[in-house]
């Protein structure tokens, strides 16, 4: 399957010269006790795991009231048979059913509740669809997947420096990967965390003074999915390189992928759980702390010498591990493959480390179309 790209991509824009990378500000950790503010609902189906926040506008963020992430493997089998197997579906109503008691309890109105690349791909995902529907009350939306790279990127922007002017943000998912390239360089640096926000009206809606989406792509490739390519490869090290390499060869046809890039002015954004797991590792947190993990700059280096210390523990020893932990052990090193590939062709100094994605664009986009931000509406 042919990675998917919009019509007509521009170019990359030649980098002008920035200044070293500042960090920015995100999400109080701990906010206010919650008021009588209207409560949003967003829930991410995806391949591999369903998670859902319940959350609040509060100020120019959102406070979480509630939450709830579970590992379904929706997509365990789709490679080879092209449906979402009965024992998948099976554990996913299940999980459903969770969320749906959460949404009553909460008395909540406002919500999207939407399903990404194994139900785009799966033969019998309207069946499904139906079946939920029948089972929790719950409709599912089945987005695309420039709406999924859309969201993930205005999740990031709080995380955008005042100081870059070229942005990759890469959300790493079980079935499929989208990385965005956009230019800041004509926005002005105060403005440039707020002109991403601006982007869930759609990549193609930009002003003169807007970040520009310079390209994107949606690699058909995740955690599970290219795990279960080369799940006949049985020696560890051998079947990481592969894993690497073929997903290297799948960014071709993106246009930022032969360009020469500076480092001044240029940050990456990874948001996924390999990238916060392998940060996680980094810190050598037995216990998984977003305050910690959220917002964290880590060296190519760095990243480098976790991967490195992955392979040597072997497939026991990374289950084992609690800093990766039972429920990501298995798809870890697929992951790891995927982020090792991106940080060689891109050589920069450090990747921005995002505990967010799907779940809260989607609160973002509703809050900020609803113009209940405190900064917004981001119009």
């Amino acid at each position: 399957m042919a990675p998917e790209r919009p019509q007509g991509a521009d170019a990359i824009p030649q980098v002008v010269d920035a200044a070293i990378f500042v960090s920015s500000a995100v999400e109080p950790s701990a906010p206010a006790e919650p008021g009588s503010a209207q409560l949003y609902a967003a829930l991410d189906l995806g391949t591999n795991s369903c998670r859902m926040l319940i959350a609040q506008p509060m100020g120019s963020q959102f406070h979480v009231v509630d939450s709830f992430s579970k590992t379904v493997q929706l997509g365990v089998g789709l490679e080879a048979s092209g449906r979402l197997s009965r024992g998948s579906v099976a554990r996913t109503v299940q999980a459903l059913r969770i969320c749906q008691k959460k949404i009553e309890k909460h008395g909540v109105r406002k919500m999207r509740l939407v399903a990404t690349e194994a139900c785009r791909r799966a033969r019998n995902a309207k069946d499904f669809i139906r079946q939920v529907r029948r089972e929790t009350g719950l409709s599912l939306e089945i987005i695309a997947t420039e709406e999924e790279a859309r969201l993930a990127v205005i999740s990031c922007a709080p995380l955008v420096n005042s100081y870059t002017e070229q942005l990759l943000v890469v959300d790493i998912g079980g079935g499929s990967t989208e990385l965005v390239w956009i230019d800041l360089s004509s926005v002005l640096p105060e403005e440039r965390s707020r002109s991403i926000m601006r982007l869930y009206r759609g990549f193609n809606a930009q002003g003169e003074r807007d970040a520009r989406v310079v390209d994107w792509i949606s690699v058909p490739l995740g955690v599970a999915t290219l795990k279960d390519q080369f799940a006949d490869v049985d020696d560890d090290g051998a079947r990481f390189a592969l894993m690497s390499w073929f997903f290297e060869e799948n960014l071709s046809s993106f246009s930022p992928y032969n360009a020469q890039n500076p480092r001044d002015g240029f940050q990456i954004i990874g948001t996924s759980g390999t990238v916060t797991t392998v940060a996680a590792s980094y810190l050598n947190l037995r216990r998984y702390d977003r305050t910690k993990v959220d917002g964290l700059q880590m060296t190519s280096d760095q990243i480098d010498l976790v991967i490195r210390e992955y392979l040597a523990l072997g497939p026991e020893g990374r289950r084992t591990d609690p800093r990766i932990g039972r429920d990501r052990h298995a798809l870890i090193m697929s992951g790891a493959a995927i982020l090792q590939a991106l940080m060689r062709i891109w050589p920069t100094d450090r990747l921005s480390v995002a505990d967010r994605g799907l779940r809260e664009g989607l609160l973002y986009a509703q809050m900020s179309a609803d113009g209940v931000l405190e900064d917004g509406p981001y119009a």
